[in-house]
């Protein structure tokens, strides 16, 4: 197990062992989203009270929740980076910055669409967006201060220590509605007794919760391999790779 951990973390092997995973993931997001979709807009029946705006919440809930899985991502192989000096985990951490800030960003514009018909507004300072929205400038944070760096080695350390400190922010999102008074309503499906939607709709939304997590695979794994052969761009198995000596 251990030597297959260590091959993991190897830049020609885990650049192959991507490449040959993307195509098969690629197909399983399709059919996810296409059976997601499917389910959400079609099959599932009209809300009682919210009608048929309820739908956006199709994108919009998968997208929040990936907003926080992706930093939690990036933190957990930043932190692997920063400590063990791992080249793979801080690849992946400045790789997932770029996708969960654009879920985060669709979480907003998603959410503002449905506050709309839904509150009377587009915007509120609650507790919920508001902190929602600090997690999209700690993604640009991370984005910007890895970009404005020229060493990587060190814009990656530097872009880690962002990365762990905005973790504090991760369960105030996900509390706020219950720890403050916010128009957002609280938990229906991540609780302790059975979920509060009906099957009808909870099964799409899973389901597309579960294409947006292989998107998210898709997309990292693709921004993993180009920032690997960025960073190796001098090694032998790069030139041999691309046939031909760096000029």
């Amino acid at each position: 197990m251990w030597t297959w951990f260590h091959r993991l973390g190897s830049p020609p092997y885990f650049y192959r062992l991507a490449g040959w995973l993307v195509p098969w993931l690629a197909v399983l997001c399709a059919g996810l989203m296409v059976a997601g979709l499917y389910g959400g807009l079609v099959l599932a029946p009209p809300d009682y009270q919210q009608g048929e705006s309820y739908r956006i919440i199709f994108i919009h809930v998968p997208s929040a929740w990936m907003s926080l899985f992706v930093y939690m991502v990036m933190a957990v192989s930043g932190a692997i980076g920063f400590i063990w000096r791992m080249k793979l985990a801080e690849v992946i951490a400045t790789s997932s910055a770029p996708i969960g800030a654009s879920f985060t960003f669709l979480a907003l514009i998603t959410g503002s669409l449905w506050g709309k018909p839904m509150w009377g507004t587009y915007w509120v300072w609650d507790a919920r967006l508001t902190s929602e929205l600090l997690l999209l400038f700690l993604y640009l944070g991370v984005i910007a201060l890895y970009g404005a760096i020229e060493d990587k080695r060190v814009a990656a350390r530097a872009a880690a220590i962002v990365a762990m400190v905005g973790v504090v922010n991760i369960p105030i999102i996900h509390y706020s509605v219950e720890w403050w008074n916010t128009l957002h309503q609280p938990a229906t499906i991540t609780k302790l007794d059975e979920p509060s939607i009906d099957a009808s709709m909870l099964i799409p939304l899973l389901i597309m919760a579960l294409a947006f997590n292989v998107f998210y695979g898709v997309a990292l794994l693709l921004r993993a391999r180009c920032e690997l052969l960025q960073r190796e761009r001098n090694s032998s198995w790069v030139r041999e790779l691309v046939g031909r000596q760096p000029i």
